[in-house]
């Protein structure tokens, strides 16, 4: 029979990126005595991965305990940005309640919306924390309307719209029932959250049943499952049930059970339903599989996540500089790497194709699949990528498409540019409105295909001042052909060191992503033409020996600056026929074919084919 746990609180913590979720939690880990007085500790404790430190964003759900009064809460933090939407679907099973966090001068943002429907779709109950409320500008008033108002835009529960709020100075480590009268601590935090947040119900006398919703790996115990346990007990050396979520039952140990506390995963002989735990000795185990009692065996319904959008061609690197500087660069390796990423990043799918050396890779967004190629690279791999590419579907009324949800803040001065560039990407707006201080804030559905690519041009057309985030609005019929006028590429001619005199002469063709002193590759793209053609180019030229000598620094000097391309940029510009050359050390973009006589003959065909 269900019963409340009354003793613990499992509870994760959602918002828009940046509103600072890890830096409550840290806050909250530290005032529950998770530190020694004197213990130096680093900010954004959960962001252990160097990737979200750099970014500053969450990439992965991360859950540790502590016990304030007796009362153990289980704290899960999750990534605000929607691309990592599968992890905040997976983690938002193991909870009963969830701290919504709200920048005080921002309000709720698109990407709250997103994170706000999942918990509302199970059920959870809300408790409103309205953060920063230091900050000049604050509106805290605004904030908990603006956020009621989202509830009811979500359709939440007359019971879920009746949300208490808390306020808090996050890096302070304060919190309170109003905005001017604050605790000098996170107390009235912790309080809502044993009083108003409800404990789990679970039945401690029935059958083990933990559904599996995150994995980790321990080099001395493999992988290890994580997940709620909802029934029973489960016991360090017991005999279980582990089912996959395809149905199949298969006989297994778990070897060592654990609880989270204070950042360690620390081994229990026995632990009791209502509890995150950890599971050892399960060494095939999977996301959304089930470890159940071996003598009843119960499946859990498995975890289901929205279909990837967004899908890029995986292979290996055959370019003159293949292998210089990757240590895993064969098909096998990176075919390993690929199985292996499926085991705990649900959102992610990994196809075959005809060819050996090339795989299909899908996921929620260009950002999902680029900090997915960056953690390959910084783990030594080498290949290349090919252009981001959207997932249609055939329907009884006709190809569909994914659409897109913009949520755009330009100023006025730019908004007419701006809105010119969607139309011509098939963008349909939806809501339009001024603020006082000369902000546009609009709204648009537009295909996947016009946010390919998107970034760039817009940065340049609001002077770096625009702000646009996206959500995944759903499919809809195909919206025909898109008019987004790609400029063309600067192509080396030749193989070899690129010189200040070459680019000196070649500067006012385009743009250029290389600089004096980079070795290049026939094929390899060199700059962005400022014409929508191909320009092949010598970068590698020399001056001819004369009596005058120039000054090589003034050369150098004279020189316009290079755009540098990050892996973002990288991946925005690719084209059609281009390929992105990836290893721990670089990122070269190239022509897939580097032959320059062939592209030209296909080319020629290709204008003939449209009767050109």
């Amino acid at each position: 029979m269900l019963q409340p746990k009354n003793d613990i609180r499992n509870i994760a913590i959602i918002a828009h990126v940046d509103h600072g979720k890890t830096t409550l939690v840290d806050g909250m880990l530290r005032q529950a005595n998770v530190f020694r007085q004197n213990q130096q500790v680093t900010e954004r404790i959960l962001d252990s991965n160097d990737l979200e430190r750099e970014r500053g964003i969450t990439i992965l759900a991360k859950n540790t305990g502590i016990v304030y009064n007796g009362i153990t809460i289980n704290l899960v933090d999750t990534p605000g940005h929607a691309d990592f939407g599968g992890e905040v679907e997976r983690v938002v099973n193991m909870v009963d309640g969830v701290l919504l966090l709200v920048d005080a001068v921002e309000g709720p943002m698109p990407q709250t919306r997103f994170v706000l429907r999942q918990a509302l779709q199970r059920g959870l109950k809300v408790i409103l924390v309205v953060n920063k409320i230091d900050r000049p500008m604050s509106r805290p008033d605004y904030a908990v309307n603006a956020t009621f108002d989202l509830f009811i835009d979500l359709e939440a529960s007359e019971d879920q719209a009746d949300f208490p709020v808390v306020y808090t100075k996050a890096l302070e480590g304060k919190a309170g029932f109003t905005p001017d009268t604050l605790a000098d601590d996170l107390s009235p935090l912790f309080q809502t959250i044993i009083d108003r947040l409800p404990a789990p119900m679970v039945d401690e006398e029935g059958p083990t049943q933990l559904l599996v919703t995150t994995l980790e790996y321990s080099t001395y115990v493999g992988k290890i499952a994580v997940g709620r346990l909802s029934s029973g007990t489960i016991r360090a050396g017991q005999t279980v049930a582990h089912i996959t979520a395809e149905g199949e039952l298969r006989q297994s140990k778990a070897t060592n059970v654990y609880l989270f506390r204070d950042l360690q995963r620390v081994p229990h002989d026995i632990v009791h339903a209502g509890n995150i735990v950890a599971v050892a000795g399960i060494a095939d185990v999977g996301i959304g599989d089930t470890i159940a009692d071996f003598d009843d065996p119960r499946p859990l319904p498995p975890i289901t996540v929205e279909e990837p959008t967004v899908r890029m061609t995986f292979r290996i690197n055959d370019s003159p500089f293949a292998g210089r500087e990757g240590q895993y660069v064969t098909s096998r390796q990176i075919r390993e790497r690929l199985n292996l990423e499926l085991e705990s990043n649900v959102a992610l799918r990994v196809a075959e194709t005809d060819k050996s050396n090339e795989f299909v890779v899908s996921g929620r967004g260009e950002l999902h699949l680029a900090i997915f190629i960056e953690t390959m690279r910084r783990e030594g791999y080498e290949f290349a990528v090919s252009r981001p590419e959207v997932i249609f579907k055939d329907s009884p009324n006709g190809l569909m498409e994914p659409i897109e949800h913009i949520f755009l803040e330009v100023h006025s001065d730019y908004y007419g540019s701006v809105s010119e560039m969607l139309g011509r990407r098939k963008g349909q707006a939806i809501n339009i409105r001024y603020g006082d201080d000369g902000t546009v804030y609009a709204e648009y559905l537009v295909p996947t295909r016009g946010t390919l690519g998107f970034r760039q041009p817009f940065l340049t057309a609001t002077r770096g001042t625009g702000i646009f985030h996206t959500l995944f609005h759903g499919y809809e019929e195909y919206r025909g052909d898109l008019n987004t006028q790609p400029l063309g590429s600067m192509v080396a001619l030749e193989s070899g060191t690129v010189t200040a005199y070459a680019l000196t002469n070649l500067q006012q063709r385009g743009a250029f992503f290389v600089v004096p002193g980079d070795e290049v590759y026939a094929g390899q793209i060199v700059g962005e033409h400022i014409r929508e053609d191909e320009l092949v180019i010598n970068v590698c030229k020399t001056k001819h020996l004369t009596n005058h000598r120039a000054t090589p620094t003034g050369i150098t000097e004279g020189l316009t600056p290079p755009r540098l391309l990050s892996l973002d940029d990288a991946i925005e510009y690719l084209g059609d026929d281009d390929l992105l050359e990836v290893t721990p050390h670089s990122l070269r973009l190239r022509k897939r074919d580097l032959r320059h006589d062939m592209r030209a003959r296909m080319a020629k065909r290709a204008k003939f084919a449209v009767g050109e």
